[in-house]
């Protein structure tokens, strides 16, 4: 299998789809701030959704699916007999198992919940670049690239989960077994402490085992300001409310 000379990122075009005005304004702000995504449209409703993919072609839909005028998910098979081959994300509070269970079987390429902080959103968006353009760029030769394309990856078989950009394995694997090891969670600014990297860096490698599942996130109140975000490996969390009194996330 080969793939093609990497070359300049190719803009990612995206459609956001919410009722909501000032949500539909936030989630284009994250967007934006992620490369190589642009922004070509906003639309409220299904129709709108269904006539927006028409007119501007996305790569990419960022779909609610509590709109005024149908289901979210009833948006994705009008896209297909249209003969639209974008991709959709699911951004939506709809926790509810039907409706994880049937955006999977329409092939959603991920289901983020809401509310979700910048970071949330970042981690999948460069996931999904990174895999859109390992699978532009594959050349198939066997029955070998067939499987690593079905299963997501063009590349060699990881251990784990691929990275985002800019992220890397030998401080991923810091981080986590230092998560594992902790006698309880863990801050991001005590998890900065411990292994040596930044703050920011250490948060950005905590939310990201969280989305991934393999941490999980509480809440300590009772300090100024925002509550403080606190990271536990799931091999050592349990259910409830924690010893030190955080209200899990």
């Amino acid at each position: 299998m080969t793939t093609t000379a990497a070359g300049p990122a190719q803009p990612i075009d995206t459609l956001v789809v919410d009722d909501d005005f000032m949500v539909a304004r936030v989630h284009r702000a994250f967007v934006e701030r992620v490369s190589p995504f642009r922004v070509v449209g906003v639309a409220r409703t299904g129709e709108q959704a269904v006539a927006a993919v028409d007119r501007l072609r996305p790569h990419l839909v960022l779909l609610d699916l509590y709109l005024p005028d149908m289901f979210g998910l009833d948006v994705l098979p009008r896209l297909r007999a249209a003969g639209h081959d974008c991709d959709v994300m699911v951004v939506s509070a709809a926790r509810e198992t039907d409706a994880v269970r049937d955006a999977v079987r329409q092939g959603v390429v991920d289901y983020l919940l809401k509310p979700f902080e910048f970071q949330d959103l970042r981690t999948r968006l460069e996931r999904y670049a990174e895999r859109r353009g390992r699978l532009l760029g594959t050349v198939v030769r066997g029955q070998a690239d067939v499987d690593r394309v079905l299963a997501g990856a063009t590349g060699p078989a990881l251990p784990g989960p691929v990275l985002p950009k800019g992220m890397s394995a030998e401080t991923a694997e810091l981080i986590e077994r230092t998560l594992r090891a902790a006698d309880g969670s863990l801050s991001a600014s005590e998890c900065a402490a411990l292994t040596g990297v930044s703050r920011v860096s250490a948060r950005r490698y905590l939310e990201h085992f969280h989305i991934v599942g393999s941490a999980e996130v509480s809440l300590r109140y009772g300090v100024a300001g925002r509550p403080e975000r606190r990271y536990r490996h799931r091999d050592r969390a349990v259910g409830g409310l924690s010893p030190a009194g955080e209200v899990r996330a």
